[in-house]
């Protein structure tokens, strides 16, 4: 398999993921199967939870506009990455953590307002770094592990003060880096965490064991190592990218991200022909505060392109 078809699975799986998911979210485990108990029949991108069939949640949103910013600055441009963000929040989003919205909204230049408040707040270790760093892992890959953890923790802590969630969004950049080369990313899982900084590493180890299930979590998986750790749980106790995703949000939970996590690690490892069509057909992803913009499959496969290029 060629590796735009890998970037471009991982791209597209992980916006699928986000949009099947977001119907279900803060859901009981197992909804999604008791909907549709028969894979492969369809009907699964329907809606619900003030949700269009097909519509990308802000975990697709923000990566997009991560991925126009790296790609029109050529390079990591925090200050213009940050300016989007705040672009978007203005603009009263569908869905926005509120983590995320008090960084964004409260008046703080880039690179002091994460920090504080995490200084005030003392609990920034939400899942909303890893959720859009799917389209920034891509970029990345071909700079080597080291560079690609780099620039996860950097982007990470534009919204997130607490090391946890920067630590957790470099682990998934370097397993996507590893996915894009055609190499086994779950086999590679002690290597990435050796590179993970020693205060977090005991957390990582342990939500991403082959033995952890995501029933053993002791946090809402909205927090970042149990969304993690449960998208890598997905990845490994599964052989299809379908089977992946209906594993995801039949977890539960935040089921958005779970599953847009989880869609860009089984996109990346079985490529793009894996994602079924009948879930990339109604895929669109809007974009508020800039223009009315709404990306359809054929703009995300074109972002991917670019990305890997």
């Amino acid at each position: 398999m060629q590796r735009i078809q890998r970037a471009c699975g991982a791209v597209v799986g992980s916006a699928v993921g986000d949009a099947l998911g977001g119907p279900f979210e803060f859901g009981l485990p197992g909804v999604f199967s008791a909907r549709f108990p028969a894979p492969g029949v369809g009907g699964e991108m329907s809606g619900g939870g003030g949700w269009d069939p097909g519509e990308g949640t802000d975990d697709t949103q923000m990566a997009v506009l991560v991925a126009e910013s790296l790609l029109e600055r050529d390079g990591l441009d925090l200050p213009d990455i940050f300016a989007r963000f705040q672009r978007w929040a203005a603009s009263e989003p569908k869905d926005i953590g509120l983590q995320t919205e008090d960084v964004l909204t409260n008046g703080m230049p880039w690179d002091l307002a994460a920090a504080l408040h995490f200084q005030t707040n003392h609990r920034a270790a939400g899942n909303g770094a890893l959720m859009r760093a799917t389209m920034s892992a891509v970029y990345f890959a071909r700079a080597g592990t080291a560079a690609t953890m780099d620039a996860a923790r950097r982007i990470a802590a534009l919204t997130h003060g607490d090391r946890a969630a920067w630590e957790g969004t470099a682990v998934y950049h370097a397993l996507i880096r590893v996915a894009l080369e055609g190499s086994d990313p779950l086999a590679a899982l002690p290597d990435v965490l050796a590179l993970v900084r020693p205060d977090h590493r005991r957390r990582y180890s342990t939500v991403l064991d082959s033995r952890w299930h995501p029933d053993q979590a002791t946090e809402f998986n909205g927090a970042v190592w149990p969304c993690l750790g449960s998208a890598v749980w997905a990845l490994r106790t599964t052989t299809t990218f379908e089977d992946a995703i209906r594993a995801a949000i039949d977890l539960g939970g935040d089921t958005d991200t779970v599953a847009a996590v989880t869609g860009g690690l089984a996109g990346a490892r079985y490529g793009l022909e894996a994602v079924p069509a009948r879930w990339t057909a109604p895929l669109h992803v809007p974009l508020p505060g800039f223009d009315g913009r709404v990306l359809r499959l054929w703009d995300l496969l074109d972002l991917a392109i670019r990305l890997e290029s």
